[in-house]
């Protein structure tokens, strides 16, 4: 890898969390997720497990079919209160055909099937089918400052990730405010990632990212919280957000459920048009949206379970 994206330094990170994960007992409570994408202060007591699964459907592109899942099934281990550790297994399953109507990827042809995760070796003509285990993820969240406490929560958030479709080093800066006895939670995140995009087939194609994702979430009844999230997109064709390549903004509902020894979050973004690419990436957009790995309509679905 790169200088920045050192296999030694994502090897060090990783062997040092899971030896952690697994030298714990297993524990009761868990840190609950309020919102689809935005990651909150509300981790894990010390010495307690949960497991989490999470699933994500990108759907609709340009035109024709774009349906693309991931997956992530997770456990996460309080090791202090204010330090959560977890592992993940990362997997997804794709199903896309004639998706792209851009002439700078489709050539003569009005439609032809392209963008995340097909090869650049793939027929632009043909559909593309394809599922599996992509990776593994660690994650380490630091909470500086308690939300529940303070006026404002303040954490800190890495997570390496290497797999089959990309690398990736992602950090956050994670912010929470909450208001009116808890009842309602306002947060966001500050998201920087450098990236290496494996599934081209033409070696490691760095990229790097920068989003902005603000939301809030109010408990209206009993157990059941809903509110709104918002992401600010912005793609690198290089590390460190050198040389822009798409901008765009996505917006949609939340909505959180949760009982003593579960809960369960859902969450949709949509896309509206306004959406612009740069330089290399002209070829990703059409009509004011940006596509990629990204789509008109986002969606995701979150239950945690803990492990006593």
């Amino acid at each position: 890898m790169g200088s920045f994206f050192s296999a030694q330094l994502l090897q060090r990170l990783q062997q040092w969390l899971i030896l952690a994960i697994l030298s714990v007992p297993f524990a009761t409570l868990a840190g609950e997720g309020a919102f689809g994408w935005i990651y909150t202060l509300d981790l894990q007591p010390k010495g307690t497990l949960e497991f989490e699964q999470r699933l994500q459907r990108n759907h609709r592109q340009a035109d024709g079919k774009y349906d693309v899942l991931l997956a992530r099934s997770e456990l996460e281990y309080g090791l202090t209160d204010n330090l959560q550790i977890a592992g993940y297994v990362n997997s997804y399953a794709a199903s896309i055909d004639q998706n792209y109507t851009n002439s700078q990827i489709c050539g003569t042809s009005p439609t032809c099937t392209s963008g995340f995760p097909i090869p650049s070796s793939h027929g632009r003509s043909a559909p593309f089918n394809q599922k599996g285990i992509d990776g593994y993820s660690l994650e380490a969240i630091y909470r500086l400052t308690n939300p529940v406490i303070e006026p404002l929560g303040i954490g800190f958030y890495i997570e390496p990730t290497v797999g089959k479709l990309k690398n990736e080093l992602e950090t956050r800066l994670l912010l929470q405010s909450n208001f009116l006895d808890d009842r309602l939670i306002v947060a966001s995140n500050i998201v920087f990632a450098n990236e290496q995009l494996k599934f081209l087939g033409q070696g490691n194609v760095p990229e790097s990212m920068l989003d902005v994702l603000f939301g809030f979430s109010y408990r209206f009844a009993p157990k059941w919280f809903a509110g709104m999230e918002a992401r600010w997109h912005n793609d690198f064709a290089r590390y460190n957000l050198k040389n822009q390549t798409q901008r765009q903004f996505f917006f949609g509902p939340n909505l959180h459920f949760t009982e003593k020894d579960w809960w369960f979050s859902a969450a949709w973004r949509y896309q509206p048009t306004g959406g612009k690419c740069y330089g290399d990436g002209t070829g990703e957009c059409s009509d004011g949206r940006v596509w990629d790995s990204h789509s008109r309509n986002e969606m995701m679905f979150k239950v945690g379970i803990p492990i006593h």
